[in-house]
């Protein structure tokens, strides 16, 4: 199990998120504790109300709202019951027992998990100490709840987190099926609390995973200027289909502003996953040499790892980023280091490197791994069009007259050399 807490300063906020997705049919409210009326008669008044009741005993607390997470191992499979005590057992734990609290089952992704919303301002007026929240109290109970309920540890090596966040479908966008602005919306809003990013480019980098993109405009429009930001929807080829929306138009407000906040901070919360990151990108890159763009993308996708070259409008590949969805991280190639930026990689990045070396050299190739269509290209070299590859002049050009059947273009010289040396021999 992996618990995530997010602390803010808006139960308003935190609602409305959860609200959202029981209107959308993705979410069910399945706990209400600490709520006099029964779950199906509490509207969103009711719950915003007995919040806000306790926010209200102190005022000057203004980060006073907890949005917690806890996801399970896609192998298990959890009924409401086992749920709601792992919940309250949870809750018990990080001493939030006494407090208000909301459980929301989620329906969204592959991994089941759950939401809960809750303050920590008590009913005596004091607050409950978010210091350090997460490392003193979440992991203890979260190491409770998994011997208690027998699930599976989140440090195990079984153990391997799916990604929280759905890629919207840009044919149900086009066709009308699923409302724009609430599909962009829980795609920016998860993406931009979860992932560490220093960037508008990396920003976007995220965002392009799940077929959204963040548009400044041309560096001479007016929006640039003024600092704007439109939200758009990317089909499958990378295009903008449906209407943009302007980044004030959220509830989250994932304004430019808000963004840029963030890169600084985001500078120093995310060094800590650097090296782990890089350890993982080199344990590919080191099976063998002259792996392809598919292999290393492939293999990497394996380690949660995403790779996005950057290109201008010419098709030159100028940077490289890596999305470490494990670790909710973003990193330019340059920033990890030289052997990760783009001419390091176009390097290594030889897509015909194997099939020049099996012309040269007719011998078995080993590798770790052989993508499908060079395994074919080895199983079937007699069928090859040789004519096709790129190879040097001189090499193509003997092949070719190797392998036509009417070419005469050597025989005659060999057998002009036997004639003359038998001429010579004839002379007295």
């Amino acid at each position: 199990m992996v618990a995530k807490i997010m602390i803010g300063k808006s139960i308003r906020g935190i609602l409305h998120y959860n609200e959202q997705k029981v209107a959308e049919g993705s979410a069910t409210l399945i706990m209400a504790s600490g709520f006099a009326d029964d779950i199906k008669k509490l509207n969103f008044a009711h719950k915003l109300t007995r919040f806000e009741h306790l926010t209200n005993l102190k005022p000057s607390v203004k980060t006073n709202a907890l949005h917690i997470s806890l996801n399970f191992h896609s192998s298990e499979k959890l009924v409401d019951a086992e749920m709601q005590q792992i919940a309250a057992a949870y809750m018990e734990g990080i001493g939030f027992g006494d407090q208000p609290f909301l459980v929301y089952r989620h329906h969204d992704v592959s991994h089941q998990h759950f939401h809960i919303a809750t303050v920590n301002i008590k009913k005596d007026g004091n607050s409950i100490n978010l210091h350090n929240i997460g490392r003193i109290k979440s992991e203890q109970a979260r190491k409770f709840i998994e011997k208690e309920f027998g699930l599976i540890k989140a440090e195990s090596k079984t153990y391997h987190p799916e990604p929280a966040i759905k890629a919207i479908d840009p044919e149900r966008i086009q066709y009308g099926h699923l409302p724009t602005k609430r599909a962009i919306g829980s795609v920016v809003t998860t993406v931009m609390n979860s992932y560490k990013f220093t960037s508008l480019a990396e920003f976007n980098a995220v965002l392009k995973q799940f077929n959204v993109v963040a548009d400044r405009g041309s560096e001479e429009s007016e929006m640039f200027r003024k600092k704007g930001l439109l939200y758009s929807v990317l089909d499958r080829q990378g295009n903008k289909v449906g209407v943009p929306i302007k980044a004030s138009s959220f509830y989250s407000k994932p304004i430019l502003k808000r963004l840029e906040r963030k890169f600084e901070q985001n500078v120093e919360k995310r060094k800590p996953y650097r090296d782990d990151l890089k350890e993982r990108i080199d344990q590919v890159l080191n099976r063998y040499e002259g792996i392809t763009k598919q292999t290393l993308n492939t293999e990497l996708q394996k380690s949660e790892i995403a790779l996005f070259f950057r290109q201008n409008e010419e098709g030159f590949i100028y940077g490289t980023t890596f999305i470490d969805h494990r670790c909710k991280t973003v990193f330019n190639g340059s920033s990890l280091g030289k052997a990760y930026s783009a001419k390091a990689l176009k390097e290594k990045l030889a897509e015909n490197d194997k099939v020049k070396t099996y012309l040269a050299k007719p011998k078995r190739i080993n590798s770790y791994l052989k993508p499908h269509s060079e395994e074919k290209h080895l199983q079937h070299a007699g069928k090859t069009n040789f004519s096709n590859l790129t190879v040097s002049t001189t090499t193509d050009k003997i092949l070719k007259d190797l392998l036509n059947p009417e070419y005469t273009g050597y025989a005659p010289s060999i057998t002009s050399k036997k004639k003359k040396r038998q001429i010579k021999r004839k002379q007295p």
